[in-house]
């Protein structure tokens, strides 16, 4: 179904050509939403644009436009305003013409792409032999959000878990693995090494103090690039304990990633080297193969070089994101390359974006895209640490929100004196706890930083995943005090009548959910579709506060019905692509 805004696009660039001419073929109208309901739906600014352009006023521009334009399927008359605002209302018909379209669609009348791409999303990645922490938790949630809105437009999504298995730091933690745990060797299936932090900061603080340590490790990564059997056995012990923890993580998110870590590129790193001494960007500097950046400079305020091959003859993270740049597009066939980091990395990736570019290694139809996020601080202002000052571990963090989530749910059921059973009790406070943790972070703009509270994710009021879950659960309430069968009614061909203007004001808000979704896969920015489902909350509250639904007489009844399960439609789908479950009861 061709959304709202795309039929006046339409519209009005017919009506640029068959008011000016050719020329205007292709015009942006400049069509926005109305910032005050008592103007209309929408406004069309495009004759200020052309004022210069035509050598017209641009009232005199708008009222050649209105001559020209057809829009009676959908709005009243337009109305022209102030200097040369085009105001377009849309006629209750029209709504109610749409309401059923999409109710009787399974995807909302949300339309799949026309045109869907391969598309990889590269998120979350962390470290092996390192626990994740809360500086993982936006990339992860994040990454995830996006990748569900991207497959649900149509697109053919790669989810990659870009992981840390590769570097120097091997060869300290295999030689402290063959110290404390030498039977990993021979018999990994029941090795267990515990605490991964433990075992990494034991194995730092031996690295640091002593010299037969450090060389023998030194020597562990010699043996692990050289393919030396026990030193791969080592890393793979190392490598498999950490998969378990981080896919306890994955599991409790619910979030779904294809490993491909560092040592993936591996074999691929030598024709990086080649590739770019080919195209002669390559160039010696301290002893290091390095390409000398455009636009970058250093201190000194020379040249910065991007070092692809260090003195040693070794390899960094630059090279094996230049061959990874390489194989996503040439044996994966992506069209569009999303890596969700935290801002920090901007200029790593605006470097390493700007060598494959000058190598030639990214086709004209391939877009490559850093998607920043700030980082998640405490209450405090400061970067969201434990009060002994260490980072706050991930699976903690989920634990709690769990906990305090059971708690209110506890408080509000005795305060109700409800009966519920264990399993209800659990399975609200897991999906409540975990819902509240990624609405938080999603619903804030990513490129800024947000303060993590408790208090204020699980609070029922506001923008939080419990006043959208609450407004769900609303309707279900209904479905069960009224016999409803929502599933029948939406396969029903129902007179709908819709008049009031909290009824209008839902309606309108629900036909706006393909336009958001557009924006969001075009900008990557997942608190698009928060505020989206924040307002249609709000306005479904305002509408079932002033509308009686159960109580009200036919044709009204079954037309709020509609708007009822088109609401809680709405929610589910929107709530999902966020990668939050919905509840029937809270």
């Amino acid at each position: 179904m061709k959304s709202t805004i795309a039929q006046l696009k339409s519209s009005f660039e017919t009506a640029l050509v068959k008011a000016f001419g050719e020329d205007l073929a292709g015009t942006d109208p400049i069509l926005v939403p109305s910032s005050n309901p008592k103007f209309g739906d929408f406004q069309a600014n495009v004759a200020m644009s052309l004022a210069k352009k035509l050598k017209d006023k641009p009232r005199s521009i708008a009222e050649k436009i209105v001559e020209s334009l057809d829009v009676s399927a959908l709005c009243e008359d337009p109305a022209i305003a102030g200097p040369g605002f085009i105001n377009l209302k849309l006629k209750p018909s029209y709504i109610e013409g749409q309401l059923k379209a999409i109710q009787s669609s399974d995807r909302l009348g949300i339309e799949p792409s026309a045109t869907p791409q391969k598309i990889i999303v590269d998120f979350s990645s962390p470290n092996i032999a390192k626990e994740m922490h809360v500086g993982h938790l936006r990339s992860t949630i994040i990454g995830d959000s996006i990748s569900r809105v991207l497959s649900f437009q149509g697109h053919d999504v790669l989810r990659l878990n870009h992981v840390g298995d590769w570097g120097t730091q091997f060869g300290m933690l295999i030689t402290h693995l063959k110290k404390v745990c030498p039977e990993a060797l021979t018999d990994s299936e029941s090795v267990d090494i515990g605490d991964l932090v433990a075992f990494y900061k034991e194995a730092k603080k031996r690295f640091d103090e002593d010299e037969d340590f450090k060389e023998t490790s030194r020597q562990a990564v010699v043996g692990l690039q050289s393919g030396d059997a026990d030193s791969l056995k080592a890393w793979g012990v190392l490598c498999e304990q950490s998969r378990k923890a981080f896919q306890e993580i994955y599991g409790l998110l619910d979030i779904e990633l294809e490993e491909r870590g560092e040592s993936f590129y591996n074999p691929y790193l030598g024709n990086v080297v080649e590739g770019l001494t080919e195209k002669g960007l390559l160039e010696e500097s301290d002893g290091a193969q390095v390409v000398f950046l455009e636009g970058f400079k250093n201190k000194e305020g020379d040249r910065q070089p991007l070092i692809v091959q260090k003195s040693n003859d070794g390899f960094n993270y630059a090279t094996t994101d230049l061959a990874a740049i390489r194989y996503r597009t040439r044996e994966d066939g992506a069209k569009r390359i999303i890596y969700i980091t935290d801002a920090g990395q901007a200029n790593h990736f605006a470097q390493v974006f700007q060598v494959a570019g000058r190598a030639g290694w990214i086709p004209e139809d391939v877009s490559l895209e850093h998607v920043p996020f700030g980082v998640v601080q405490g209450e405090d202002g400061k970067k969201f640490k434990t009060r002994s000052g260490e980072t706050v571990r991930l699976k903690d963090l989920l634990d709690e929100a769990v906990v305090r989530a059971r708690k209110d749910i506890e408080q509000r059921i005795a305060d109700d004196e409800r009966d519920e059973t264990e399993e209800f009790v659990s399975s609200v406070a897991q999906k409540v706890g975990l819902g509240a943790v990624k609405y938080a972070d999603l619903s804030q703009n990513r490129t800024s930083n947000y303060i993590f509270s408790f208090d204020k994710m699980l609070a029922l009021q506001g923008n939080t995943a419990p006043y959208m879950l609450y407004a769900y659960a609303r309707v279900r309430s209904i479905s069960r005090k009224g016999g409803i069968d929502f599933e029948a009614l939406a396969g029903q061909d129902v007179a709908l009548s819709i008049s009031e203007e909290t009824e209008l004001a839902l309606a309108k808000h629900i036909l706006q959910l393909d336009e958001i979704l557009d924006a969001v896969e075009q900008e990557l920015l997942p608190n698009r579709l928060c505020q989206y489902l924040f307002e249609l909350s709000q306005k479904f509250n305002q509408f079932y506060e002033q509308c009686s639904v159960l109580k009200a007489e036919e044709p009204q009844r079954t037309s709020r019905l509609v708007l009822c399960d088109l609401t809680a439609r709405s929610l589910q789908l929107g709530l999902s692509l966020l990668g939050i479950e919905v509840l029937d009861r809270m």
